[in-house]
This record gives structure tokens, sequence and C-alpha cells, in this order.
């Protein structure tokens, strides 16, 4: 799982210093974990992003930034609470959801918003 910096997140993601309006840079859609160290819900969130990450290989990138290294990427985002898990699809606007997500959910955002597929009720 990368983590980005300011440079890295302008080239993979968004280059909001040239771009006012949201323009994806990426080849692979993406989730981004917006996580600091000290936080327990983000202790929680990162192996499960982990195992998303090794099960979509090859049709999504997991990203982490760590807001307390990363402040202005942060505010860019309007990041108040953590973990905030921004999902970037290819086409359209990026979707920002809070907390500690189960696994479920976020696969479940990954066909949806990521992969723009219908999830499936198992039955």
């Amino acid at each position: 799982m990368e983590h980005l910096t300011k440079e890295t997140f302008l080239e993979k993601v968004f280059n909001y210093e040239q771009n006012k309006e949201w323009k994806f840079e990426g080849d692979l859609p993406c989730i981004i974990d917006f996580y600091a160290d000290w936080c327990q819900p983000c202790k929680i969130v990162s192996p499960i992003l982990e195992e998303l990450g090794e099960e979509y290989k090859g049709k999504i990138n997991v990203y982490k930034i760590n807001t307390e290294e990363q402040q202005e990427l942060a505010a860019a985002f309007g990041i108040k609470s953590i973990p905030s898990i921004l999902f970037c699809p290819k086409e359209g606007q990026p979707q920002m959801a809070q907390g500690a997500i189960p696994k479920e959910s976020l696969k479940e955002a990954i066909h949806k918003v990521l992969l723009g597929e219908e999830v499936q009720e198992q039955q």
C-alpha cells in the first residue's frame, strides 16, 4: 500500500494546483485512506484496506495519506475526522466516507463507486 505525498498525489490522483474542477489523473480507480498513527479506528481499517488492495489488485489502487505529515492534502479535502476514506472512480466525482467502515461495506463501495457495478445481494 503506497503512502502518498503531495507530489505523488498531484500526479497519481488529482492535480488541484492546476485544476479547479476534479480531474482524476490515475490509471486505475483508487481508495485513499486519510489516517494518523495515533488514531485507533484507523488501525482497524488499515489491515482491511491492505486485504482489499490484494483482492482487487490490477483493478484498483489503495493509497494512504498520513494527515499529520501531509496537512496540506488533508486541508485540501477538508478532512476533519479520521479515518476518512476517499473513493476515486476514473470517471465522475470522488466520494468520501468517514469512520471505521466494515469490510463488506467497503467492498460494496468498491463495486458501486469504483467499478461501476451493481452489487448482487448475497442470498
